[in-house]
C-alpha cells in the first residue's frame, strides 16, 4: 500500500496519540491514557483524496490533527513531502504549515465573528508576509472568493451575514490562501443542509482538478465519501482495519466492520431495502482507555474466532492493492 516517493505527499507510520487521564484534586497523577490513535499507518498520493471513515470517537479527527502537527504525537512518524516533521518545533513547522491546511467541520465556530471576510481569508497572507501592499492583499482576497463561488464585494461583510454553505466556502478560501498541497477536511459538510452538501463536495472536486490538491477527507457519511474519495481507510477504535480503492471497497468489503458500515447505508428503493439482509453491529464500542486484547472488533464481530481474542491482526496487503486487518484473511 505504499506509494513511490515522488507520488507521496504524506506518509504516516505507526502513529499513536494518547491523552493522559489524570486523577486527584490536589496532587494530580496519571491513572491511565486514552488511546485515541493507536498505531495508524497510511500513505496519501499526490492529487488524490483519501477518505477516512468510522464511527464517532474512532480517532478520525485526532489523526487529521496529528498529521498537521496540531496535536502532540505520542510516537510514530509523519513524513510530509519527503521531510520528517514528527519532532519539529513550532518555529520549524511555520514554513511547512503554508503547504498543509485544514477545513473545519463547523462553519459557524471556525470563523471569527469579529472579523470581516477579507480579514479572515487574508489573515494567512499577513501572517506569512505574502501581501506586498494593501492593493495586492485585496486583489488576492477577491480572487480567492471568486475561486470558491463568492462575490468579491462580500469581502466587507461579517460571517453572521452568510448562510452555512457560504461560511464553509469562506473557510475553504482561507485554506487556499497559501496555495497548500495538502488539505485535511474534517467532516466539512456534516453541519450543512443536504441540498448544500452536494454543492460543497462538488466545489472540493473542482478545486482539486484545477489546483492539483491532495485531500484527507474525514467523514461519517459513507455516501459523501464514496462520491469524493479515490481510496478509503476505515477506522475502528484508534486503528485502521481496511484500506482499499473506492470501487473495490464498496463492491466487496472484506473486514466485518466495513461490511456492517456499508450495510447500514439505506437504499432509496423500498423493495430492495426490505429484501436485503440486515447486518447489525451488536454491543457498544469498547473504551479507548481499555481496548480489548487481540482484535479490537472481536467483542462485536459475528465471525470472531478464539485467536481473535488474543492475537492482534496486522494491517496486511492482499490482492487488488488493498489492505485489511482481519484473521479471516490469513
Amino acid at each position: 500500500m505504499t506509494a513511490s516517493a515522488p507520488d507521496r505527499v504524506l506518509s504516516v507510520r505507526d502513529l499513536k496519540v494518547h491523552f493522559p487521564v489524570l486523577a486527584g484534586a490536589v496532587l494530580r497523577r496519571q491513572v491511565g491514557s486514552v488511546r485515541a490513535v493507536d498505531g495508524v499507518s497510511f500513505d496519501v498520493r499526490r492529487g488524490e483524496t483519501l477518505g477516512l471513515v468510522g464511527e464517532s470517537g474512532c480517532g478520525k479527527s485526532t489523526t487529521g490533527l496529528a498529521v498537521l502537527r496540531m496535536l502532540d504525537i505520542t510516537s510514530g512518524r509523519v513524513e510530509f513531502e519527503g521531510e520528517d516533521i514528527t519532532g519539529l518545533d513550532r518555529a520549524a513547522m511555520r514554513p511547512i504549515r503554508r503547504r498543509m491546511q485544514m477545513v473545519y467541520q463547523d462553519p459557524f465556530g471556525s470563523l471569527n465573528p469579529r472579523m470581516k471576510v477579507a480579514e479572515i481569508v487574508g489573515e494567512p497572507l499577513e501572517v506569512h508576509g505574502l501581501a506586498a501592499d494593501r492593493a495586492a492583499f485585496r486583489e488576492r482576497v477577491a480572487a480567492l472568493l471568486d475561486m470558491v463561488g463568492l462575490l468579491p464585494d462580500m469581502a466587507d461583510r461579517y460571517p453572521h451575514e452568510f448562510s452555512g454553505g457560504q461560511r464553509q466556502r469562506i473557510g475553504i478560501a482561507r485554506a487556499l490562501a497559501l496555495e497548500p498541497s495538502l488539505i485535511v477536511c474534517d467532516e466539512p459538510v456534516s453541519a450543512l443542509d443536504v441540498s448544500i452538501q452536494a454543492q460543497v463536495v462538488n466545489l472540493f472536486q473542482e478545486l482539486q482538478e484545477r489546483l492539483g490538491l491532495t485531500y484527507i477527507f474525514i467523514a461519517h457519511d459513507l455516501a459523501v465519501v464514496r462520491h469524493i474519495s479515490h481510496r478509503i481507510a476505515v477506522m475502528y477504535l484508534g486503528r485502521i482495519v481496511e484500506i482499499a480503492p473506492r470501487g473495490e471497497l464498496y463492491a466487496r468489503p472484506l473486514h466485518p466492520y466495513t461490511q456492517a458500515l456499508l450495510a447500514a447505508i439505506p437504499i432509496p428503493d423500498p423493495a430492495i431495502e426490505a429484501g436485503r439482509p440486515q447486518q447489525i453491529i451488536s454491543g457498544e464500542v469498547p473504551s479507548a482507555m481499555r481496548p480489548p486484547p487481540g482484535c479490537r472488533f472481536h467483542t462485536r464481530c459475528p465471525h470472531a474466532m478464539d485467536r481473535c481474542k488474543t492475537e492482534d491482526p496486522p494491517l496486511k496487503e492482499i490482492d487488488g492493492g488493498r489492505a485489511v486487518a482481519c484473521h479471516l484473511y490469513g
